[in-house]
């Protein structure tokens, strides 16, 4: 695992996980204090706005935070038409064993709040002290499914199973979106909605009222499914799915702070 300096005290390393190259940037902190975790979304990186905005705050309240990029995005390696829910869930869990020590608040932002789902559920079974609390963004749990193949008229359904992708159009960048069969059906094997499940945390959802991307009422039926579970659902007029403003960025802090 290589490293180097960073601004502050922040290093940029790299951990292989299959032979893939994952690189994470790792903010140390006082070790009484619980840690922060970032999962990105789909097709992010973590050089987004809500992620430095985070690493700003650990470093006003003294506490540790690792941010990284799956692979296929950002600086790691690998390729973005290999990426599955199960690869990228399995970097997840081996940047989060391999970087954090004691209670973490893991921060997930749309793909990054099924990515935290998916972790706080496997550790509550062998860890269940690891994962303090849960502040989910816009989450997309199962959105490959419901938000994608859903949605997809015929013809483009056709396309994926007999070509094996589709390039969708991106709101966020000139570059689209490969959707490819290989995430389709591995998506269905990591599916959350339509049954109780069970994370052993506290979990924050922030979802705004204007996203386009990730309906509100697909966010809420997170409150359902976690019934076992201490769950605050806060819906914010006129939010898009990003959350990045200001007053979301403000908004983001007084909830991690619940936490602390």
């Amino acid at each position: 695992m290589a490293a180097q300096e960073m601004s502050a005290h922040e290093t940029l390393s790299h951990l292989d996980v299959q032979g893939r190259s994952i690189a994470f940037k790792s903010l140390p902190g006082a070790p009484e204090k619980p840690g922060l975790f970032w999962l990105g979304g789909f097709k992010s990186d973590m050089e987004g706005s809500k992620a430095g905005h985070l690493v700003e705050y650990a470093r006003a309240h003294g506490l540790a935070n690792v941010r990284f990029d799956y692979s296929g995005h950002g600086i790691s390696g690998g390729d973005f038409e290999d990426g599955t829910i199960s690869r990228w869930l399995e970097e997840s869990l081996a940047v989060f064993e391999a970087t954090t020590r004691g209670p973490q608040i893991v921060i997930g932002s749309s793909m990054g709040g099924w990515m935290a789902l998916l972790l706080a559920r496997t550790l509550a079974q062998k860890a269940p002290d690891r994962v303090k609390a849960l502040v989910l963004i816009a989450p997309a749990p199962d959105f490959t499914e419901d938000l994608m193949w859903a949605e997809f008229p015929p013809p483009v359904r056709e396309l994926v199973m007999n070509t094996g992708k589709f390039l969708k159009p991106s709101l966020y960048g000139e570059e689209p979106y490969v959707i490819t069969r290989t995430l389709i059906e591995d998506g269905r094997r990591n599916l959350l909605l339509g049954a109780p499940f069970a994370v052993g945390c506290p979990v924050r959802i922030l979802q705004g009222s204007a996203d386009t991307d990730v309906p509100w009422q697909h966010a809420m039926r997170l409150v359902t499914g976690l019934a076992e579970d201490d769950v605050v659902f806060t819906l914010i007029k006129g939010g898009d799915h990003r959350l990045s403003r200001p007053q979301d960025l403000t908004r983001l802090s007084k909830t991690v702070d619940e936490f602390l």
